[in-house]
């Protein structure tokens, strides 16, 4: 079979690679909802509203694996298109025991400052206990939570593309299995549910490691384990960590834009933060499927650009953005029709559900948006082009959604707080394109973002 890195036919090359992403993340994404749903058995609104509060320290604790994971995948893909396979492979290796290190002072860190962690996230006397018991066990699994979410970019860097998704779905069901006997039969609410998703992480973590040995024992240039391997030198360190800083801020900066906003929500109840933690679960069904694809053809778009077929690079850029913009728009349909007898699935009283759909079709107008947004933020990443990219993230998740959520609460209360994320995606969409736009003409002025006759034509 050709290599997906020399695959003629651009679509195919796109969902060769985006396709296993995007399936990782739909697992990752069905975990997410299993927990949700596993929670709220319990009918305790703090439980459910506990959990999401957690998710943004969760997504930090991941977003440190981004910096040697994304970052490595950036610079790792770069060079096999330059053909610098010696490199790679000790790029990879580099980013392997970064990653456990991290992770192992991130433990430690985690239960040092648990409670002062917990009252940041926006816990109140109602859910603080549900809050620790979570958060104690996702620390206690750090860095199992690194190593696994590292891998997956790494190994679609080096052609591994199956075995990064399989270890994804692997940890996920493994989460999901779990969550079904520590919450539903054993009864151990939040804490069931973040061990859950500890042990998940650890399980996909050994699969990765046992691949890396495989291919070890195979001869792959790619894939140096063993720790004399070690070598990190000053470029190397400096040209990951400066990809994988932005591509971790995306994630960081996320989070606590997500913090603010649960502070903002958690004025006006448990109830209204249980309701807005079921909306924003259906609402990562687009936002991971659109992430997936970005990220996924990442790796794609930095071998071109490191093997200067510029045209190829950006015709890949393109299509994958109106596959993106298809599906959001896709999505927002469904949600706008269907809101209410989704949020029944999680909920029984009548007024949470109602608010919950409400809150869902509101949240869903992003989805078609994302296409471009995410796109546009991976092929920065994967050109190593970091202030671009780390441009778009602070404009994203601080410099606009922050005064978007405060502003528009004075004016709307929680409805004003709900709609911040269309608002800012629609405002960052247009300067996403404008940015590409400028920095695809100062290298190839054929190659135009918003030529939309052109996008479609790609589809035939």
């Amino acid at each position: 079979m050709v290599s997906v890195f020399e695959e003629k036919n651009i679509s195919k090359a796109i969902m060769r690679v985006g396709l296993p992403a995007m399936l990782g993340q739909l697992t990752t994404l069905i975990y997410n909802i299993a927990d949700t749903f596993f929670v709220s058995l319990t009918k305790e609104p703090a439980t459910i509203a506990a959990v999401t509060l957690c998710g943004p320290i969760l997504l930090i604790v991941m977003s440190i694996a981004c910096i040697f994971g994304m970052g490595g995948s950036s610079v790792i893909a770069r060079l096999l298109g330059e053909e610098k396979k010696e490199k790679a492979g000790a790029t990879m290796n580099f980013c392997v025991y970064a990653m456990a290190i991290a992770g192992m002072v991130t433990l430690v860190l985690g239960l040092v400052f648990l409670h002062p962690l917990a009252k940041i996230s926006g816990a109140d006397a109602d859910n603080m206990a549900y809050t620790c018991d979570y958060l104690k066990w996702i620390f206690l699994g750090s860095p199992f939570v690194m190593l696994a979410n590292g891998f997956v970019h790494l190994f679609r860097s080096i052609g591994l593309i199956k075995e990064g998704t399989l270890g994804l779905i692997l940890g996920n069901a493994m989460n999901m299995v779990l969550d079904y006997v520590f919450i539903a039969i054993l009864d151990w609410g939040t804490a069931g549910a973040a061990l859950a998703t500890s042990l998940g992480f650890a399980c996909a973590s050994v699969y990765y490691v046992v691949c890396m040995i495989r291919e070890s024992c195979r001869e792959n240039q790619l894939t140096p384990l063993a720790p004399r391997n070690f070598l990190p030198n000053t470029a190397m360190i400096r040209n990951v960590v400066s990809i994988g800083i932005p591509g971790a801020l995306i994630t960081v900066l996320m989070s606590i834009s997500n913090i603010v906003l649960n502070n903002y929500i958690s004025i006006y109840g448990s109830n209204a933060v249980a309701s807005y933690g079921i909306a924003y679960k259906l609402d990562m069904i687009p936002i991971l499927l659109s992430v997936g694809l970005s990220q996924g053809v990442a790796p794609l778009v930095g071998y071109y650009y490191g093997g200067n077929k510029k045209k190829r690079m950006s015709d890949t850029v393109k299509r994958t953005a109106l596959y993106g913009i298809l599906m959001g728009m896709a999505f927002t349909a469904v949600f706008v029709l269907l809101g209410k007898p989704l949020a029944a699935i999680f909920l029984q009283d009548d007024i949470l559900i109602g608010q919950t759909g409400y809150f869902l079709k509101i949240l869903s107008l992003s989805a078609p948006l994302l296409g471009i947004i995410n796109m546009i933020t991976s092929y920065f990443q994967a050109l190593g082009k970091a202030f671009k990219s780390l441009t778009i993230t602070i404009l994203r998740n601080a410099a606009l959604f922050i005064p978007g959520v405060i502003l528009l609460n004075s004016f709307w209360n929680l409805n004003g707080v709900i709609a911040a994320q269309p608002v800012v995606e629609s405002i960052l969409a247009i300067i996403c394109i404008v940015m590409y736009h400028k920095d695809i003409h100062s290298n190839n002025s054929s190659c135009s973002f918003i030529n939309i006759a052109q996008l479609f034509r790609f589809i035939k």
